[in-house]
Formats: C-alpha cells, sequence, structure tokens
C-alpha cells in the first residue's frame, strides 16, 4: 500500500514518525517522579489562580442590568452564597486531590501497591507471571485506597453544602448505598473492562473504541437504572407537545421518560440517549414541577437540536481522536524501564512493564496535557450549545414555511415563540439552580461546556433580530 494513503498515513506513518521521536524514553533514565510532581503543582496554581479570579464575583450585591428584572433579591443573594461556597469547596478539594497525589508519589504507592497485590494474588493461587490477574487485583486496591479517602469530601459537599441550599434529597442510607453500587458496578464492569483493555493492548491498540462505545450503549441501559427510576411520562398536554414535537423532525423516539431526579437532588434538566434508530427523551421530575410546559418543549427542543446537528457523534469521534493520538505516543512508555524505576518500582517489574501499570504512569505525565486539551473540548462543547439553541428558534419559522405550527394551550407563555420560551426556561433553570450569573471569562473557558446565561440570552435575541429582518425583507420582496 502506498505510503500517501490517508488510512496508511493515519495508521503507519504519522504514529510510527511519533514513536521515532519518542524513542528516548523507553532508554534513558529522565527524573519522571519530580516532572510530574512539579508539573502536577503548576496546573494545581493555575488552577487554584482561576477559582480565585471567580471568587469576586460572588460578593456583587446585585446581577447585570439585564437580568435584574428576573432574580429576586433574595435569590441572587442566596446565589451568591451558594455559589461562594462551592468555589471554596473546589479549592480545598483541588489541594486535598494534589496532597493525596503528592504523598502517593513521594511515598512509591504505585509500586509498593503493586508488590501487594502481587502478594494477594498470590494467596489468591495466581502467578506472579500472569499480568492480567494481578493487574485486576492492583486495580482493586488502587480503587478502594482513592475512593475511601474521599467520602467524608463527598459527604460534605452532599450533606452541608447542597442541604444548606436546599437541593439535597439525598438520605444517608442512599449516600451509602451508592457507594456501594458504584464499587459493585467497579467489580463487575470495571475488572472485566480493564481485562480486555490489558488484551486489547497486546493484540491491537486502535480496537479499544469498540470498549468506549459499549460503555457509552450500556450506561443508560444497565447502570443509570440502578441509581434512578425511568417510568413512563403520563399522558397528558406535555407528552402530546413533546410526541407532536419530535415527530415534526422526524426524530425516532421510542420511549419518553421520567426521572425521578428529586430522589437525590432538586436540580434539573432533560436529555436523550439511544442509538440512531430508537430514542428515548428523559425529562427530570423537578423539571416538570418548576417549569412550565411550553418553557420544557422549548428545552426538549434544543435537545432535538443536539440530535439534528448530530452533536453526540461528533463529540465521540473528538474523543476518538484523541484516544487515537494519545494511544499513539503511549508506546515508548509501555517500554519504558526508567518511567518505572523512577516511580520506585523493582528492577524486575521494571524489565518488563506491565501495560496497567504503564498506562496509569503515562496517564500521569500527559494529564497537564489532557487538562488543556478539555478546554478545546469546552470550545466545542460552547459552538454546539449556541448551535442547539439556533435549532430551537427557527422551528417556529419551519412550522410556518410548512403550514402547521407547534400545539399551544392557553398558559401564560403561549404565545410566545420558541426562542423566547428558551430563554424563559434557561433564566428559570438559573434561578432555580442559583447558578450564578456574574462569571469571569477565564474560569468560564476553562471550566465550562455550555456559555453562560447572559452570553446566550444575547445570542437568542441576535437570531430572533435576525429572524424579524429576515421577514421584513422578504415582505418588502413580496410588495
Amino acid at each position: 500500500m502506498s505510503p500517501a494513503n490517508p488510512i496508511h498515513l493515519v495508521q503507519h506513518t504519522i504514529p510510527d514518525l511519533i514513536q521515532s521521536k519518542l524513542a528516548f524514553i523507553a532508554t534513558e533514565p529522565l527524573p519522571w517522579k519530580e516532572i510530574v510532581l512539579a508539573v502536577s503543582w503548576t496546573v494545581w496554581a493555575f488552577e487554584t489562580y482561576i477559582l480565585y479570579r471567580q471568587f469576586p464575583n460572588y460578593a456583587k450585591p446585585k446581577p447585570p442590568q439585564e437580568l435584574a428584572a428576573f432574580f429576586p433579591d433574595d435569590k441572587f443573594r442566596q446565589g451568591q452564597k451558594y455559589g461562594a461556597s462551592k468555589i471554596k469547596f473546589s479549592a480545598f478539594s483541588l489541594l486535598f486531590n494534589l496532597l493525596f497525589e503528592t504523598a502517593l508519589i513521594v511515598c512509591d504507592g504505585y509500586a509498593r501497591s503493586w508488590d501487594a497485590a502481587t502478594a494477594l494474588a498470590g494467596k489468591l493461587g495466581y502467578s506472579n507471571d500472569n499480568e492480567i490477574a494481578v493487574s485486576l487485583v492492583w486495580t482493586t486496591l488502587f480503587m478502594l485506597a482513592r475512593q475511601i479517602p474521599i467520602i467524608p469530601i463527598r459527604y460534605y459537599e452532599t450533606f452541608v453544602i447542597e442541604e444548606k441550599y436546599g437541593f439535597n434529597k439525598t438520605t444517608k442510607g442512599l449516600f451509602v448505598a451508592d457507594i456501594l453500587k458504584m464499587l459493585a458496578i467497579g467489580a463487575v464492569i470495571g475488572l472485566p473492562f480493564r481485562a480486555a483493555f490489558l488484551w486489547i493492548v497486546n493484540w491491537a491498540g486502535s480496537s479499544f473504541v469498540v470498549f468506549q462505545l459499549v460503555i457509552v450503549i450500556i450506561f443508560p441501559l444497565l447502570i443509570q437504572p440502578l441509581f434512578n427510576k425511568l417510568s413512563p411520562l403520563p399522558e397528558g398536554t406535555l407528552r402530546t407537545r413533546v410526541e407532536a414535537l419530535a415527530g415534526s423532525l422526524n426524530f425516532p423516539l421510542k420511549h419518553l421518560y421520567v426521572i425521578d431526579g428529586s430522589k437525590r437532588t432538586s436540580h434539573s434538566n432533560a436529555y436523550f440517549y439511544g442509538m440512531p434508530w430508537s430514542k428515548h427523551i428523559v425529562i427530570f421530575d423537578t423539571l416538570i414541577e418548576k417549569t412550565s410546559e411550553e418553557q420544557i418543549e422549548a428545552i426538549v427542543a434544543h435537545e432535538l437540536g443536539h440530535w439534528a446537528y448530530s452533536h453526540p457523534s461528533k463529540m465521540i469521534v473528538v474523543s476518538q481522536l484523541y484516544l487515537a493520538a494519545i494511544l499513539s505516543v503511549f508506546p515508548p512508555f509501555l517500554r519504558s524501564s526508567p518511567l518505572l524505576r523512577s516511580f520506585g518500582f523493582s528492577a524486575r517489574v521494571a524489565a518488563r512493564p506491565p501495560v496497567l501499570v504503564a498506562y496509569t504512569l503515562f496517564q500521569l505525565v500527559q494529564g497537564p496535557l489532557g487538562a488543556v486539551l478539555r478546554v478545546g473540548i469546552n470550545a466545542l462543547s460552547r459552538r454546539f450549545e449556541y448551535q442547539a439553541d439556533r435549532f430551537a428558534c427557527e422551528l417556529d419559522a419551519k412550522a410556518a414555511k410548512e403550514g402547521h405550527g407547534h400545539p399551544h394551550h392557553g398558559d401564560g407563555d403561549s404565545d410566545a415563540s420558541m426562542g423566547e420560551r428558551l430563554g424563559q426556561a434557561l433564566i428559570s433553570l438559573h434561578v432555580g439552580n442559583l447558578s450564578t450569573v456574574w462569571v469571569d471569562w477565564l474560569f468560564s473557558t476553562w471550566h465550562h461546556s455550555h456559555p453562560t446565561l447572559t452570553e446566550r440570552l444575547k445570542a437568542l435575541e441576535m437570531i430572533r433580530k435576525e429572524a424579524k429582518d429576515k421577514a421584513a425583507s422578504q415582505g418588502k420582496k413580496e410588495l
């Protein structure tokens, strides 16, 4: 096959070039531990600086003038306090995670836990050379070591911060049950998944994409029901609205569910999932409770905009390109005995690096790059949100052109356009969720996958203005 062939270029030429440039990683004894610590503390300092930039916004006494009419004073003040509490908690969590990881690295925790896993696997009847068995034991020990220390932090977030501002609906029994379920899922699904990963890396790294897609598919079908109950949305005007909207767009709606989000929180949302030929729409019961049917219809229209533009599929493609790029860099680390020696592994283990150990240490090395790439993913996600908003806004014009409209049932905002109802819904969600409306641009760029409320409302207003100008122009042409 000619090297000019695009497939050959992507599968062989580019990876081979990258690996040849990084060949020194497999042989040169670089101070990997010190490099990871230095970069980790640098990233922490930058992220803490971003939080520091955002924090003064929670001291502002009033919302932006263009939003003042929509935010009652008591709700705005409560939202400011809630935001300040969350950002303080984020700063603490960042520092805690960094100190935990630093201790793990400095004390050779990765190597010590591998030795413990090897000994435990031996007691279970597995040979030291059984890489998959030892790796799965090591993963289990590591999962427990990482999860147990953060339980008090999660408890504080749930039963102090969320409880204080009226969002928490989780009981202590449910909190414990969720932890046990997550550990069980990690054992039942996570361990076989990692075993498959080890086998695939030794066979054909690029096929790992199949297992990512499997997780995307099985989460809503098998994992989500373990934590929340999905019930058919009762017959009524809301169901009629959503089904009519989906039908007008040829959306392959199979089921329309309401989810008991109120079981854990009073925050609200809506989403869809499923295969290309069979989709399911899920609406939080908290959204139904707090939001008008017209506004819920507009929210669903926005979600269907994501479907119409194939945003979920595009995000999967982007994630696979990122994964392919990562896997193209991984091979030199997989063969790097100096990498393992730097983190305290014995010469015997380092001479033939276990795949999962090498990949875990590789993740530590490339972690900061992942944080930077996340900014790019957030930017793409915000672009998709604008596109979905525009799609919802243009539905009225589309319906008028095709000679039919969306059903209205006489409520307060039934005469509003889809774009106006979407704007009202966004405001309602922000007020109900106590979301801040003062956002530092760098904080938003680093953290937010959605545009700010002010940005979205301005974009919606611009879309409505464009539609009016277009209608006026067409009217003049007809005259």
